[in-house]
């Protein structure tokens, strides 16, 4: 994937399109193209905290500066300040921007002179590795200014006190991050050199570069996504100090890295850290071509290693970890890319956690919140699909127990007014205040699109559940008689209840309410599935609420539809699920048209498209409902990802 100037030296497009590389454990790096920070989430060097959510930023940049022969200075940074002024404009001079194994590289030429940059993360420690190469030209005298903060990363800091320490080769900054930069000469650009380091080619030109203390205030730096999202947009940062070497000839280097974390023990060289990276990244993608590579490598950002076993981060830059996101986002990130161990930790782990029969949503606002009614059965419906996928029946015989004391709890009653009618077998929820299904979002205390009563999708999943549950048992060993009896109980009032006058399904009963919206397609898509797909109804849902970047959550005819998802959180939140697009709804219209023998390469022609127009590589996680579909919300989903990459690789013509 590779930009030119055209995209890179206009803050309009380069800006917009955003890289990622994640650390594994819920850290990242994050900037644009064009080098332009455009959010307060932006930096090198962003740390997980006990949890993927609780993250801070460090290292927000490190800013080149060439002094050519000559002494002429040039600035290849980038900044935008609150007065609209971006200065300096180191973008201008950016000839290509290309993600290689999804790892961003830039070049930039003055002239003869061509310098390069590449970058990655330590794969499961908060460390990042920066390496800039004199690609050709030279002799250059080459800085690199290191913009710091130390902050929570959804808030910002201005001037003051933020401790910075001189050590061996660089500082550290506030007593949480370390800067180290080393010279490296010799060998080829952006890889380790070959051989033990004794032998290393440019072991004679291996050394500290110059670190010189600053302390500058850099004040009101802007960022333009925070502004147009109506949060505070300006923040200041310290020019906490530079380092500078010599670069004599093309190959030689100015390696940075920072990392958090015990800062008594260095990393490996950048360049060595890079290279581990890439191999570990080709590793994950051999065999893979096209857009089945980039996917399994936008995967991989998501699945995390935490204290507590392997994790799911549900989205960058600013989600952690929720339980419906996770088993949604479950086959696509763990069997689809063959994670098989990993995924029966997870698997284990969340069991564990189960509570009055159901998964915790999120803690990522610090309580942990049970209120959903869906994640929980996205649970059985993930635990149903590894077993069959790895022919675990051990994995079913350990989590049986758990899974009867889920259909226990809703049986009887559970939170939020979570529970069967046994007058027909469905689902019920609802509270007071609260959004329980994935249409979660909440305006002034309230659920903006509430659905209580017996939402159609919470229902298909509890149909499924039953089906998955009998499954499992029998596998294990156990009888099913009674949930087949009441599976098949549930599944004829579904049948003869859920059909709406015009032929679609009512999106919630009792009260009813006949939206035409995408939720229905789970009634037709997983694979027990209580309905059996129509080719002439599902051709009515696509011809509603199908976009290039999948499905709208609401039908534009519908009068609370609203086709913008922008502005002030509010604003967005009124717009989340009242027509706003959802990428991976792709999944269930995917498994709806391959169960009607339709099909499904045709619909993921925009997703795949939209690989390189927003978080590069991956897939958002909204766009607005009207065309042209500006992708909005997180540009690194996970559920978008997975069940694109789930779909796409199994797609027919």
């Amino acid at each position: 994937m590779r930009f030119g100037t055209q995209v890179c030296g206009d803050p309009a497009l380069g800006a917009a399109r955003e890289w990622l590389v994640a650390d594994g454990r819920g850290g990242y790096a994050m900037g644009t193209v064009s080098g332009l920070r455009t959010r307060r989430y932006h930096g090198l060097l962003v740390v997980a905290g006990d949890t993927p959510a609780s993250r801070h930023l460090g290292l927000a940049a490190l800013d080149p500066v060439v002094r050519l022969p000559g002494g002429r200075i040039v600035r290849l940074g980038v900044h935008e300040w609150a007065d609209g002024v971006i200065a300096p404009q180191g973008h201008l001079l950016l000839e290509e921007f290309a993600l290689v194994d999804g790892l961003p590289r830039w070049r930039w030429r003055i002239g003869a002179t061509v310098l390069e940059r590449t970058l990655a993360m330590r794969h499961g420690s908060s460390c990042v590795a920066v390496v800039d190469t004199l690609v050709a030209g030279g002799p250059v005298e080459l800085s690199l200014e290191a913009l710091c903060t130390w902050r929570d990363q959804h808030g910002e800091r201005r001037a003051g006190d933020l401790p910075v320490r001189e050590v061996a080769g660089g500082a550290v900054v506030a007593d949480a991050y370390r800067l180290r930069g080393r010279l490296a000469g010799g060998g080829h650009p952006g890889t380790a050199p070959a051989g033990p380091p004794d032998t290393r080619p440019w072991a004679e030109r291996a050394g500290d570069a110059v670190w010189a203390p600053d302390g500058t205030w850099l004040l009101n730096v802007h960022h333009r996504m925070e502004a147009e999202r109506g949060y505070v947009p300006d923040e200041d940062l310290l020019l906490a100090g530079r380092f500078t070497a010599t670069l004599a000839a093309p190959g030689e280097a100015l390696e940075t890295t920072a990392w958090a974390g015990d800062l008594g023990v260095e990393p490996p060289p950048a360049a060595s850290i890079v290279a581990a990276e890439r191999d570990r990244r080709r590793i994950l993608t051999a065999g893979a071509v096209g857009a089945t590579a980039e996917l399994t490598l936008a995967a991989d950002a998501f699945v995390v290693a935490t204290a507590t076993g392997p994790d799911v981060v549900a989205g960058y830059p600013w989600f952690g970890a929720w339980s419906r996101d996770t088993m949604t986002s479950y086959e696509g990130l763990f069997l689809t890319t063959g994670r098989l161990e990993q995924g029966r930790e997870l698997l284990r782990a969340y069991a564990a956690t189960l509570s009055e029969g159901m998964l915790a949503n999120t803690a990522d606002g610090g309580a942990v919140g049970y209120n959903t009614a869906d994640a929980t059965l996205w649970f059985l419906h993930a635990i149903d699909r590894h077993v069959r996928a790895a022919d675990d029946d051990d994995l079913a015989a350990e989590l049986v127990p758990a899974l009867d004391e889920v259909l226990a709890a809703h049986l009887r009653g559970t939170r939020y007014g979570i529970k069967v009618d046994e007058s027909d077998g469905l689902l019920v929820q609802g509270a007071d205040g609260e959004a329980l299904t994935w249409m979660d979002a909440r305006v002034d205390g309230m659920g903006v699109t509430q659905r209580a009563g017996k939402a159609v999708d919470v229902n298909a999943l509890w149909c499924n559940g039953l089906a998955a549950l009998a499954g499992l048992r029998e596998r294990a060993g156990q009888h099913s008689d009674d949930l087949r009896r009441r599976h098949a109980v549930t599944e004829a009032a579904f049948r003869r209840r859920f059909p709406a006058p015009g032929g679609h399904l009512f999106d919630v009963l009792d009260p009813d309410d006949a939206a035409m919206r995408p939720n229905q397609l789970l009634a037709y898509s997983l694979p027990y599935a209580p309905m059996e797909p129509d080719p002439a109804v599902l051709h009515r849902i696509t011809d509603a609420l199908l976009t290039p970047l999948g499905p709208r959550s609401l039908d534009p005819a519908d009068p609370a539809y609203r086709g913008v998802h922008g502005g002030t959180l509010r604003d967005r939140d009124l717009a989340y699920h009242q027509g706003t697009v959802w990428p991976w709804l792709i999944g269930p219209l995917g498994d709806a048209r391959r169960r009607a023998g339709l099909p499904t390469r045709e619909v993921l022609t925009g997703l795949l498209a939209h690989l390189s127009d927003f978080g590069l590589g991956a897939v958002s996680e909204t766009a607005d409902g009207d065309a042209p579909h500006r992708a909005t919300g997180c540009p690194f989903q996970a559920w978008s990802v997975a069940e694109t990459m789930r779909i796409h690789v199994t797609s027919t013509e």
